[in-house]
């Protein structure tokens, strides 16, 4: 058996085990890329006095798989103070995979929500809708360094109409696909597995926006062209339905349990483009708490801030559409209770 000197071990995952008053550590050969589960006495006095080795088969994947529901409610009867009857829900779905092995890494996250809210007066309106997928994948040189060069890419869109209510009166002003976000890039990722923090920048980021609904594409929507039109109000050429840039994304996540059954999350997203407007940055900022109760019950409080230099704000003057204004930041807060089904 080698000496000790001859055997780079590397602790990369230490936990104590109660097992006939005997405590544990996982150790790795990088020579041999053999991993073995030892006796913590055996390491101190010398790895080749070790009569016994056991092989861990190592998890390289981690994964989420999670389902949830929100509801809430209100109902008056006779109160005396007002209210509204009205009944909420939130359905989400969140899949993860993330692989880690030496030199690659490949994450890998799919999120869904969708959030309907009845109101006796209103009717029922929508209140969140995504479909978010985003995957990257890294090399690196040595296992030592937290640096990879890797590739990115992501799409954003939603599932139903959006509308502006005013009134009795609703305007559509998104859609599937309408707009849609495609974003494609090369750069570097840094990856931290013991604080679960991942930072990637891409100085070569290719943005495709998609509005494939054409009257919100005639429009200009979403920083499309739009369409065309003579003196006389008529259609010479219809607006486009995709828009590409090229820019700079610099994008971040971090997750963590702060507290016994609290984990927070952090997901940001800066993206400026190098030919139109070139300083002007899209934000897209997002953080959650979530409070565990047990292994179904949940609670979350969350906000989501975005800005897009190619959204702006309109308004409706006497039964016309006109833009007010540039734009303008926006901002949702969360706030739910419901059931969780992990798996």
């Amino acid at each position: 058996m080698r000496k000790i000197g001859s055997l780079t071990l590397l602790i990369f995952c230490c936990f104590i085990l109660q097992a006939q008053k005997d405590e544990y550590i996982t150790v790795k050969d990088i020579e041999t890329d053999s991993v073995y589960r030892l006796k913590l006495k055996d390491v101190v006095s010398g790895f080749e006095n070790v009569k016994e080795k056991k092989n861990v088969d190592l998890i390289y994947w981690k994964k989420v798989n999670k389902i949830g529901l929100n509801i809430s409610e209100a109902a008056f009867v006779n109160w005396n103070s007002g209210g509204t009857n009205a009944i909420s829900g939130l359905m989400s779905a969140e899949f993860v995979r993330n692989f880690k092995k030496d030199f690659t890494v490949w994450n890998n996250r799919f999120v869904t929500r969708f959030g309907i809210s009845r109101q006796s007066d209103l009717g029922v309106r929508k209140t969140t809708d995504l479909i978010d997928f985003n995957s990257t994948f890294g090399y690196r040189k040595t296992t030592v360094s937290s640096w990879y060069t890797s590739g990115n890419i992501s799409f954003q869109t939603q599932f139903d109409h959006g509308y502006i209510y005013r009134g009795d009166e609703r305007t559509i002003i998104s859609s599937f696909m309408a707009p849609a976000y495609l974003l494609v890039g090369i750069g570097t990722i840094y990856s931290d597995e013991v604080e679960s923090f991942t930072a990637y920048i891409s100085p070569l980021t290719l943005k495709s926006t998609f509005v494939l609904n054409q009257r919100l594409a005639n429009l200009g929507a979403y920083g499309v062209e739009p369409a065309n039109y003579d003196a006389d109000g008529n259609l010479i050429t219809e607006g486009k339905r995709a828009r590409k840039e090229v820019g700079a994304l610099f994008k971040s996540t971090f997750k963590k349990e702060i507290y016994k059954n609290v984990t927070f999350e952090n997901i940001m997203s800066f993206y400026s483009d190098y030919i139109n407007k070139f300083g002007n940055v899209d934000v897209d900022w997002e953080f959650e708490l979530d409070f565990k109760v047990n292994n179904f019950i949940t609670a979350n409080v969350g906000s989501h801030l975005k800005y897009d230099d190619d959204i702006k704000i309109t308004k409706k003057i006497d039964g016309v559409t006109t833009q007010i204004s540039g734009a303008k930041v926006q901002w949702k807060q969360l706030l739910g209770v419901g059931v969780v089904y992990d798996f």
